[in-house]
């Protein structure tokens, strides 16, 4: 019995790791371009703007992660094992998923990075607001349309006409309106720990090299 358990679960893990990698890759493509974007090149250039509508088009992708716990919830009924749902999925999904927004966290950290640097640090919050509510509206249409990153560019009309006549009705707006505070109330929360993690590593980096500083070569 454990064995046909045991199995059960490598099979459902197995499955689940082809979409769970694809979709960490989409996560990853926006935070490597903010990176790119925001911390090495400064504004201006075509391949600059260029690679920011890349960087918006794929940046859902990262928020995108969260809605997968519905596979979760099918995973939870087809093993029904409360250890191996507990010890083996349930840090699986936690990991995939945490690995996701925080991509899309340390994305919009960088951008707002970018705006200080630039003097517009009076627009952070603006941009993250915004940033929030458009990745919304991408989730939904990657999640109920089925609509991918790419579809700007090879399926633009179909994006534009069904994408918008669906997001006109009350139940789209309703489910938008839901996306949009989950992403920004745990965006809020994530980035104070982002900040606040990487602060305390600077302070350690700073304290660790005055040690060395002190101490009398060998």
């Amino acid at each position: 019995m454990k064995e046909e358990l045991i199995a059960r679960v490598v099979q459902v893990l197995r499955i689940n790791m082809s979409w769970m990698t694809w979709n960490l890759f989409l996560a990853f493509i926006p935070l490597a371009l903010s990176v790119w974007l925001f911390r090495f090149r400064r504004g201006g250039s075509w391949l600059w703007w260029l690679g920011f509508l890349v960087f918006y088009a794929f940046l859902p992708n990262a928020p995108y992660l969260l809605t997968d716990v519905i596979h979760l919830i099918d995973d939870i009924r087809t093993i029904q094992s409360v250890w191996m749902i507990t010890l083996v999925l349930i840090p699986v999904y936690l990991l995939v998923i945490l690995g996701g927004f925080e991509a899309y966290v340390i994305s919009l950290i960088n951008w707002g990075y970018y705006l200080h640097r630039i003097g517009k640090s009076q627009w952070i919050w603006r941009v993250e607001l915004i940033t929030h509510f458009l990745c919304a509206i991408g989730v939904y249409l990657g999640r109920f349309l089925r609509f991918n990153s790419w579809d700007f560019i090879t399926q633009p009309d179909a994006l534009l006409t069904k994408g918008v006549e669906e997001i006109l009705g009350k139940q789209p707006l309703v489910i938008i309106a839901i996306t949009f505070v989950v992403l920004a109330g745990l965006y809020w929360i994530m980035k104070r720990v982002t900040l606040g993690l990487s602060q305390r590593d600077s302070k350690i980096g700073i304290n660790s090299g005055r040690a060395n500083s002190n101490t009398p070569n060998i």
